[in-house]
């Protein structure tokens, strides 16, 4: 497969994750979010992901990797100010986090 259709491939999966993201929220955070808010934070997501290196830990007994969703919300918030994007409340942000989370669970991609 060329590179251009693993782009097509990642902006498919972003957009299914960022339309899940947008249902999982509760209603009074559904208008503080823009779609490009979402793609924004899924994008500081996968960079905490990648360079925390989280995804290198030994699973636990159980086959889990513990993940603390409080240092990848620190990181997007820290992220965001950095680069005059939001300024987003963590606890909204937090939703965020656990949304797409819980679209990696749905897919068992994440356990």
């Amino acid at each position: 497969m060329g590179s251009e259709d693993d782009f097509l491939l990642e902006d498919e999966d972003d957009e299914k994750t960022v339309e899940f993201i947008k249902n999982y929220l509760p209603q009074d955070l559904k208008d503080k979010f823009t779609d490009d808010d979402l793609y924004y934070i899924l994008d500081l997501i996968v960079e905490y992901y990648t360079t925390s290196g989280c995804l290198d830990a030994q699973p636990d007994e159980e086959g889990y990797i513990n993940i603390d969703q409080d240092e990848i919300v620190d990181f997007i918030v820290k992220e965001a100010a950095k680069n005059e994007m939001g300024p987003y409340d963590p606890e909204d942000v937090f939703f965020v986090v656990q949304g797409e989370m819980e679209y990696g669970n749905q897919l068992g991609e994440v356990e």
